[in-house]
């Protein structure tokens, strides 16, 4: 029998009843030569009715004289059914899982002991009176019927077909509704979607540029954009009011787990006459809003969103993306608490930072232990704590503590909690009291995993020291608006200026930065004066910038929310490869196209390259890719 029949039964034309549609795919088909409906629209209305269905076989069940056959497509799957003796029987035999088939049949009630309330279109069956085969798949190399992990290598190698997967699917799916959700809610804001160029001139925004060689100019090159920063800016020059867009953003980065080498989408925004509280009042209702529709059961921060001034958080929770729904607060104890053993640190300029736990005293000594050895794991020499039981204050270090130290921490600590300490150089001391803090969050399951708790990190510092070089350098975005403008550049420690920059993080991942624009040619020259830049060079590198703010430019600013990042906690994974369509793996290769690649001859020609092996290269050690 061949693959596609030629006997065709009568068909109806008429679609679904003229009653108010039970599924959206109903709404949006249009009857085709192909399938009258689809797969997941059928339901105890269509009864008696002639349909046609089109998919892929998802599975197929040979119960003796019936054979099943579940056809799925992206709205849904329906069980249809043939009996022994059909003039299709054979050739339904014969179809491996994932081939793709046109039904035509009668859609049936299914009896009252095989109704699947778990499925959709649960109530009914399509008895077969039709079957085409349509496009025949091999044997699989990753099974596309299950949502069991499988290698990543395979999965990106093969991402049409994990794409395939039930809940890899659905992350797609909720990942354009988000993108139009908040899409109609700005312009619902009076916002102005506007494109950006991807061909563009490179910017030292912090991550390496990607490149692309120019063929008419012999030498020169464009960049792609790491994000459309200046051309936003350059908008609100030109008289535009409110700009956004679904940017394309792209970085020759590392991967992380919450961040994709190569390219990502932000929603990119800026606004013409505000200060950061009009921003924040703009994007707050966009973010809450989204959270709350697609995530209805979890907790989500009303706004307005808590502003945590930088100093603060990183004291507090010892990074600048606290993650709130911890409650441990981390507390600065240098000038409260003598403890002789950490004294000769403190006179180096070291800090002490405790960790108040309530309750802690009731853990287990191996519990103990273990915090011990993770935080030496960590490069501390040792893990101090007190104890505050019903016997008073106990544990290692009590014995350092003179009386009125011991006051203060049984004022501090609450019957039957511990406090915690470490004892470092400030920088040192805040990264490892945010880590114990964090680690402790998730080992006593204090952490909320139903809540979306989002905040304001305010009032970054303009600039920082490079350790290696001493330099003031910018320690956020070069193009922010020092507080105090020109007054606090010409007369403030470079070190103590802060600026209006803000980032909004969710559970303890930063969605975006932000900041209200240095729109004055006199205090950007200056701030990056500061930062070792001469005038020739910040003309040359940023000159249509400079030029346009000559002309006349209003106070402005922005933010750009990451859409891959909040689509990986909404869809609750901690990979954002996740829920990006076509990733790259880890090491910035693209499995599936083969990418990067080399060119012909003819091409690096043409571009006016040239490959040169071994540069770089050291004596036994490959060239790097």
């Amino acid at each position: 029998m061949t693959d596609r029949t030629s006997r065709e039964p009568s068909m109806s034309t008429q679609g679904a009843s003229t009653g108010q549609p039970e599924a959206i795919s109903e709404t949006h088909l249009q009857h085709t030569a192909y399938r009258t409906h689809h797969c997941g629209a059928l339901r105890l209305h269509h009864l008696n009715q002639q349909v046609k269905v089109c998919g892929w076989l998802h599975r197929k069940r040979d119960h003796g004289g019936l054979i099943f056959l579940d056809i799925r497509d992206h709205y849904g799957m329906i069980q249809c059914v043939l009996e022994e003796g059909h003039p299709e029987w054979n050739l339904a035999e014969s179809l491996s899982v994932e081939t793709v088939v046109q039904i035509g049949g009668l859609v049936m009630a299914r009896s009252e002991n095989t109704r699947n309330p778990g499925l959709d279109t649960g109530d009914v069956e399509v008895v077969v009176q039709a079957l085409n085969v349509l496009s025949r798949a091999i044997a699989l190399p990753l099974p596309v019927n299950t949502d069991a992990d499988y290698p990543e290598d395979i999965r990106l190698t093969y991402r049409f077909l994990d794409l395939r997967r039930p809940a890899m699917h659905q992350a797609m799916v909720t990942r354009s509704q988000i993108i139009a959700f908040m899409r109609a809610m700005m312009v619902a804001q009076g916002f102005l979607e506007i494109q950006t160029p991807i061909l563009t001139a490179p910017s030292p925004e912090g991550a390496r540029d990607y490149v692309v060689p120019s063929r008419l100019y012999p030498g020169e090159f464009y960049a792609l954009p790491q994000a459309p920063q200046q051309f936003k800016q350059l908008l609100m020059a030109s008289g535009f009011d409110k700009y956004f867009q679904i940017a394309p953003c792209f970085r020759d980065e590392s991967s992380r787990a919450d961040r994709s080498p190569g390219e990502f989408y932000q929603l990119d925004l800026e606004m013409a006459f505000v200060s950061q509280e009009d921003v924040w009042n703009a994007l707050e209702p966009v973010l809450q809003k989204t959270f709350e529709h697609f995530a209805p059961k979890a907790s989500v921060t009303q706004g307005p969103f808590p502003r945590i001034p930088y100093a603060d958080a990183m004291v507090m929770y010892g990074t600048d993306k606290p993650d709130l729904r911890n409650p441990l607060i981390i507390q600065d104890m240098t000038d409260q608490i003598h403890i002789s053993i950490f004294q000769s640190v403190v006179e180096k300029g070291g800090v002490i930072r405790a960790l108040v736990v309530p309750g802690a005293v009731a853990q287990s000594r191996k519990f103990f232990k273990d915090l011990e050895s993770w935080v030496m794991e960590k490069g501390a020499k040792g893990l101090g704590y007190i104890s505050h039981g019903a016997d008073g204050l106990q544990g290692p270090l009590v014995k350092f503590c003179p009386p009125e130290t011991c006051e203060v921490l049984k004022a501090a600590i609450p019957i039957h909690g511990v406090v915690f300490f470490v004892c470092d150089k400030r920088d040192a001391a805040t990264a490892l009291a945010g880590q114990l803090r964090t680690h402790l969050g998730q080992l006593l399951g204090l952490i909320d995993e139903s809540a979306f708790e989002l905040c304001w990190i305010t009032d970054f510092p303009m600039y920082e020291q490079d350790v290696a070089t001493g330099q003031i350098v910018f320690s956020h975005n070069p193009f922010s608006m020092p507080q105090g403008e020109m007054d606090a550049l010409m007369h403030q420690d470079p070190l103590q200026i802060k600026a209006y920059q803000y980032d909004i993080v969710c559970n303890g991942i930063e969605l975006s930065s932000g900041a209200i624009r240095n729109h004055r040619p006199d205090v950007m020259y200056k701030a990056f004066e500061i930062a070792g830049y001469s005038k020739e060079h910040v003309d040359q590198q940023f000159g249509a910038m400079i030029k346009a703010f000559q002309y006349g430019v209003p106070p402005h600013g922005g933010s750009a929310p990451g859409i891959d990042r909040m689509v990986m906690l909404l869809a609750g994974t901690p990979n954002i490869r996740e829920v990006i369509p076509f990733p790259l793996n880890q090491q910035a290769r693209d499995l599936m196209m083969g990418a990067p690649s080399p060119l012909s001859a003819e091409r690096l020609e043409e571009l006016h390259l040239r490959i040169i092996k071994d540069i770089g290269k050291k004596p036994g050690v490959p060239p790097s890719r």
